[in-house]
């Protein structure tokens, strides 16, 4: 795979993810939309650490093998920070459609402003 197909692959997963917060009005659908939209982040960092060399290897004096280009972990790292915000985030999501559902019996974004007070 090139830089370009992925960097496709990723706008089409964000695009894909931005349509279902949009069109949707049921929090669960909401939710994993913001969570395709994480993940379409997540393939563009991982593959522009993949073909670009690291700044942090560039500018060494020492030779820089292969294998250390290789091995420059910038994209995977923000990466699993990402994937940990998420996850973080849908339990915070799931806590509050939890509490909607028990006082509304609606999960529908509509619904939520209603829980003030």
């Amino acid at each position: 795979m090139t830089l370009d197909s992925l960097l496709i692959l990723s706008a089409a997963v964000f695009c894909i993810g931005l349509y279902g917060i949009l069109s949707k009005t049921n929090i669960v659908s909401t939710i994993m939309s913001i969570e395709l939209m994480f993940n379409g982040i997540i393939i563009a960092a991982v593959s522009f650490s993949r073909f670009t060399p690291s700044a942090l290897l560039m500018n060494n004096s020492f030779d820089v093998s292969s294998f250390a280009l290789n091995t420059a972990l910038s994209g995977h790292v923000f990466g699993v920070f990402i994937i940990s915000i998420a996850a973080a985030e849908s339990a915070l999501a799931l806590a509050l459609v939890f509490v909607m559902f028990n006082k509304k019996s609606s999960v529908d974004i509509v619904d939520f402003n209603e829980l003030k007070g």
